[in-house]
């Protein structure tokens, strides 16, 4: 998994993973989520990237649009 920079310093993602059609988020807490475009819809993995890649806003965006919309816990 890529280290999540979190320059906003909002504390709550601490890795991510990019696959073809999901995104799988490290949190800090040691659970670890996986999005998939059918789970919470194309548009809203796209941003994820987007905000994973950058390392600001990830967890912000995931509470606010996609919160529950996970489709599976990996651990």
């Amino acid at each position: 998994m890529t280290p999540y920079r979190d320059w906003d310093r909002d504390y709550g993602i601490r890795a991510y993973d990019i696959g073809s059609t999901h995104v799988d988020v490290a949190f800090k807490d040691g659970a670890v989520y996986r999005y998939t475009s059918l789970s919470a819809g194309q548009a809203n993995i796209d941003r994820m990237i987007v905000l994973a890649r950058a390392g600001d806003g990830l967890n912000q965006f995931i509470n606010r649009a996609v919160k529950k919309r996970y489709s599976e816990r990996l651990t």
